[in-house]
């Protein structure tokens, strides 16, 4: 099974890839993990991906697409998170699975209002350790202190009204083209996540257990 996971900032993606890869024993590629891993290995492209990475600047797509490539060819059943992000590099993934004999099963997106999703990054709580909390839908067991490790929760800088509405519109302004383009080669299958959680993974879940019979 091969599928891409497309979703608003603050939608909760990553959640629901961990769960899918659990479920359905499918590998989680994360753009943003595959580049730390090739920047602590000192393979040549994440040499390459550490000049910009510490600059704060991103990482140009040739090597994106390169650390991309080398990991799909590892891989027989994957679901991809954090890539494509725009029609360029959907064109390029097709290209790749092509050589090697692949094609993608379906492509997800997670449909999010814009104004719960402010309302989700402006709450947000999160700790060193990675864990992350909501003062309103998921708060800790004791206020400003992480139930796992114990250690002081804080906001993000970035997690503001202002900066998640910019986000917002950039990646509408960067994917309408891709979901379009995924629609019409009949692959794209639309969740509601404005809902918990466990609901959510329950219709991904109903679209890939299709699949699979299929």
């Amino acid at each position: 099974m091969r599928l891409v996971l497309l979703a608003p900032p603050g939608a909760g993606k990553g959640t629901q890839a961990e769960l899918i890869e659990q479920k359905f024993r499918v590998a989680h590629i994360s753009t943003g993990d595959l580049l730390r891993e090739a920047v602590k290995k000192g393979t040549i492209l994440g040499l390459k991906a550490k000049k910009y990475m510490d600059k704060g600047e991103l990482v140009p797509d040739e090597v994106v697409i390169g650390i991309i490539k080398d990991k799909i060819k590892e891989l027989n059943d994957f679901i991809l998170d954090g890539f494509p992000r725009t029609l360029e590099q959907a064109k390029v993934l097709d290209r790749i699975l092509d050589e090697e004999g692949k094609k993608l099963d379906t492509v997800i997106e997670i449909q999010v209002p814009d104004e719960r999703l402010v309302e989700r990054a402006v709450g947000r709580l999160s700790c060193k350790c990675g864990e992350v909390y909501h003062e309103i839908y998921n708060p800790p067991r004791t206020e400003g202190i992480c139930d796992r490790c114990g250690g002081k929760l804080y906001k993000r800088e970035d997690d503001t009204a202002e900066t998640m509405y910019s986000r917002i519109k950039s990646y509408k302004m960067k994917t309408i083209p891709l979901i379009k383009y995924y629609f019409q080669k009949g692959i794209l299958r639309t969740v509601n996540g404005d809902q918990d959680i466990e609901k959510v993974f329950w219709e991904i879940e109903k679209i890939l257990n299709k699949i699979k019979k299929d």
